[in-house]
């Protein structure tokens, strides 16, 4: 629930005419205009194309884990993977795509590997998308985990050599960990440390010659619009509308 204070301040605002009323695929919009141009360009989706969704809770969104099928309400979770999801299989109905997502809460880098072959390289994806980093951070303050920014990168730079050597024509796409400020879970003792995850996920989606979405100004973009907690509940796990935002800015990878 946004706070009165917080509405009434955003509404105050906004009758005075002090909020420009963006629409969403302006915010997106003017995200991805502030990052550099990237080498990976926008991916090409290819008839009966199999999309994998990775990484923790905000992917995993309350998905039937037990439901293995592609293209499934149940095992799509309820977020943004299947908000994309929906509008892939509408938009493309002539490709026979086959969508899954395998993300599951809490986990961290090392957690994927783990579980990557089962849950990645046995699917044999042509697109495979990855957000995770949040928990890397975030269980270093409440969880007594002591990975560290390094371990981060160096687990990420692992899982994601790895992926390549075992499906060298995959597509990469790399989501970039976020937290709202300010919204429940999240305040400044997050930063400037967050930020350096935030940059090592940037550092290999180039690296790897992934397509990199910048979810952290996507959302901080938002905020013109209406507060953070309209956007996420905790400041990490999106809100409708947060997922909205995120399922939008994903497509923008997608020819």
């Amino acid at each position: 629930m946004i706070p009165q204070s917080d509405r009434r301040s955003f509404l105050k605002k906004a009758a005075m005419g002090s909020m420009m009323a963006l629409s969403m695929p302006e915010i997106v919009s003017a995200a991805f205009a502030k990052e550099p141009r990237s080498k990976a360009g926008k991916i090409a989706l290819r008839k009966d194309a199999v999309v994998l969704f990775q990484g923790d809770s905000i992917t995993d969104a309350g998905r039937k884990r037990e439901d293995a099928k592609p293209n499934d309400v149940g095992s799509l979770g309820r977020g943004y993977a299947f908000l994309a999801a929906a509008s892939l299989l509408e938009k493309h109905a002539d490709k026979n795509l086959q969508i899954y997502n395998k993300g599951i809460s809490g986990n961290k880098v090392y957690q994927l590997a783990e579980r990557w072959d089962a849950d990645c390289i046995d699917l044999k994806p042509d697109i495979l998308s990855i957000l995770i980093g949040v928990n890397d951070f975030w269980h270093t303050l409440n969880d007594n985990y002591n990975g560290t920014v390094q371990k981060y990168r160096d687990d990420y730079k692992a899982l994601l050599t790895r992926t390549k050597d075992k499906l060298p024509d995959v597509k990469l796409i790399i989501g970039e960990p976020f937290a709202v400020n300010g919204v429940k879970a999240v305040d400044n003792k997050w930063f400037p440390a967050f930020d350096e995850y935030r940059a090592v996920a940037r550092e290999l989606a180039n690296s790897f010659n992934a397509v990199f979405i910048p979810y952290q100004s996507i959302f901080d973009k938002a905020q013109k619009v209406a507060p953070g907690a309209y956007w996420t509940g905790d400041g990490v796990h999106p809100s409708i509308a947060g997922n909205a935002l995120m399922a939008h800015a994903w497509e923008e990878a997608i020819k």
